[in-house]
Parts: structure tokens; C-alpha cells; sequence
């Protein structure tokens, strides 16, 4: 199973620019499946959903408020372990993944404010969780996007 920031940035990152078009990833039910999830259609549902409001919500575009509909009757539950506890969510299967990926962008947005967005790249859709210690990552990739956009201000200054 994968780590929830990895899941939250997988279903952020799953309408892809490539070759100038936009494609979804979540198309593909075995996608979801590779996340931890079942592939059925109303998880996809669920996570579309998610997806959507999510990525409005880190863009700026709507408020945080917008989430609170996909987490309407979720309970988080106690279970203790060697480490102290742990509270897990209690929702049905099909909404697990949507919920993961909304309880790590509040665990995110209050405990590394700022560390999710964007990439600095205009044409690309993808979004960063900046762990670098200085938190002035600006771009998804730096082979991709990071060079892109230093090629273009290099030739840009030099024409």
C-alpha cells in the first residue's frame, strides 16, 4: 500500500499533459488498484470527485471549504498501536482512497503549509510536495518542467 502524501499526489497528478493533450489516468481501474484501491466504478466516482475539488482547492481557484461534502460521514476511529494511537477513518471501501487523499491535504496544509502546488510551469497540470529544506522547489520534475523553463528564459535572454 502506498503512503498517503503518495496517493494524494498520484490522484492529483492523474490528468497528465502529454504531447499538448490532457489524459486521466483514472480511466484505467487497474490504476486505482495499483494505489491501494479496488477498481470499482464507484471508487472511481469517489476519486474523480475528489480529484476535482482538490485540485481547485491547491490552485487557489476554491475555497478549502468545497472539500467538506466528501467527507460527510466519515467517523475516524482509535486503535492503539506500540506507537501510541492511531486514527484510522471508518468509510466504506469505495470512498477510501477519495478520503485518504482529502485527510493528507489537511494533514499537509497544516503541518507543511504551502509544501503543495503547483508546478511552476504553466502548461503543465502536475503538482509538487516540496520536502526540500528551503521549501523553493518550483517544478514536478526538474528533468522535465525545471529544465523547460530554464532552456526557455536562457533563450529568451539570449535572443
Amino acid at each position: 500500500m502506498k503512503s498517503d502524501e503518495a496517493v494524494l499526489l498520484a490522484i492529483l497528478n492523474s490528468t497528465p499533459v502529454v504531447e499538448g493533450e490532457q489524459r486521466d489516468e483514472l480511466a484505467d481501474p487497474q490504476w486505482l488498484v495499483g494505489l491501494g484501491g479496488r477498481g470499482t466504478r464507484k471508487e472511481r466516482e469517489h476519486v474523480v470527485a475528489a480529484r476535482a475539488a482538490l485540485q481547485d482547492v491547491v490552485r487557489g481557484a476554491r475555497p478549502p471549504a468545497t472539500l467538506a461534502a466528501l467527507l460527510d460521514g466519515v467517523a475516524l476511529k482509535p486503535a492503539m498501536t506500540d506507537d501510541g494511537i492511531a486514527w484510522n477513518a471508518d468509510v466504506p471501501a469505495d470512498r477510501d482512497l477519495a478520503v485518504r487523499a482529502v485527510l493528507t491535504w489537511d494533514a499537509l496544509a497544516k503541518g507543511s503549509p504551502g509544501r503543495l502546488r503547483p508546478c511552476a510551469n504553466d502548461e503543465c497540470q502536475l503538482f509538487l510536495i516540496d520536502h526540500s529544506r528551503t521549501n523553493t522547489a518550483r517544478w514536478c520534475s526538474m528533468a522535465v518542467c525545471g529544465n523547460r523553463m530554464k532552456a526557455r528564459r536562457h533563450y529568451q535572454r539570449n535572443r
